[in-house]
């Protein structure tokens, strides 16, 4: 069982940066891949980054450049870090764990960015 817990949201202008973080529960090293979802108003919920155990890391075109994503074993917890943010980043981000082949997904925290 993994338990996620996101935080680090909130209302961000135009060219700022937000970092968020994914606090996992259970074996954090265990897990294989962890990542970022989001999830805008009226919109699917679409790929942001993904992080695995080995340290391969995965983007979204539309966040290249800008995202970095990054597992901190020693704290259980995923990060990303959001430069040069756009208002079409504006969304709920979702923290996805894969463990033994299930999926686990943590409430979201919001992303507001403002023209």
């Amino acid at each position: 069982q993994v338990h996620l817990v996101e935080s680090g949201g909130g209302l961000v202008q135009a060219g700022g940066s937000l970092r968020l973080s994914c606090a996992a529960s259970g074996s954090f090293s265990s897990i294989n891949v962890m990542g970022w979802y989001r999830q805008a108003p009226g919109k699917e919920r679409q790929l942001v980054a993904t992080a695995t155990s080995g340290g391969s890391t995965n983007y979204a075109d539309s966040v290249k450049g800008r995202f970095t994503i990054s597992r901190e074993n020693a704290k259980n917890t995923l990060y990303l870090q959001m430069n040069s943010l756009k208002p079409e980043d504006t969304a709920v981000y979702y923290c996805k764990a894969t463990y033994y082949g299930i999926h686990y997904w943590g409430k979201g925290t919001l992303v507001t960015v403002s023209s």
